[in-house]
């Protein structure tokens, strides 16, 4: 797999919301000083379907503003394996920043958000259902200044490796059309 590309890393014009890792920090300090609730949360997102959508829109009722620490091409291959991601950082991006409930994205190469959350310093942390509190990356980070972490229930059926399994075999959705 090749390198990623820093040339959406920074501010892109030509996709709002996404940002560098040094632009997310100014704007989440104006952020903070205007009174908003910073939400946070993190992932893939590799083949976005309707979990992950109802799950971001459940995390951003948390609270003003979500930012999405997203996992890199890099990131995500290591993660999820050789095949993985099946749509790039750039694109995975996108899609997310067409939802109403995200604000902003900023892509991440480490294998967690740790150093990202460091910078944002979300009032609110939230992750998925599968995780307990304690597990949480970057949990301490976010109750050293009177954060807490949420955990949002998982949302069972819908799953992008299930459903790149279903690309690939060629199965049909079940009746409810979900994985």
């Amino acid at each position: 797999m090749a390198p990623p590309s820093d040339a959406f890393r920074d501010d892109d014009p030509e996709i709002t919301g996404l940002v560098s890792r040094a632009r997310l920090g100014e704007i989440c300090t104006d952020l903070r000083r205007a009174g908003k609730r910073i939400v946070f949360t993190n992932g893939c997102f590799d083949l976005v379907h309707p979990g992950h959508v109802l799950y971001l829109a459940e995390a951003a009722a948390l609270g003003d503003v979500l930012v999405v620490g997203l996992n890199s091409d890099l990131s995500t291959h290591a993660l999820k394996g050789p095949n993985r991601p099946v749509v790039d950082e750039r694109g995975r991006a996108i899609v997310l920043l067409g939802l109403r409930s995200v604000a902003f994205v900023s892509v991440f190469d480490e294998p967690t958000p740790l150093e990202l959350i460091r910078v944002v310093r979300p009032d609110i942390l939230v992750k998925g259902g599968d995780y307990r509190s304690e597990e949480v990356v970057g949990r301490e980070v976010v109750e050293a200044h009177g954060g807490s972490v949420r955990i949002v229930p998982f949302h069972p059926g819908y799953s992008s490796s299930f459903l790149v399994r279903r690309i690939r075999e060629g199965l049909a959705p079940d009746a409810a059309g979900q994985a």
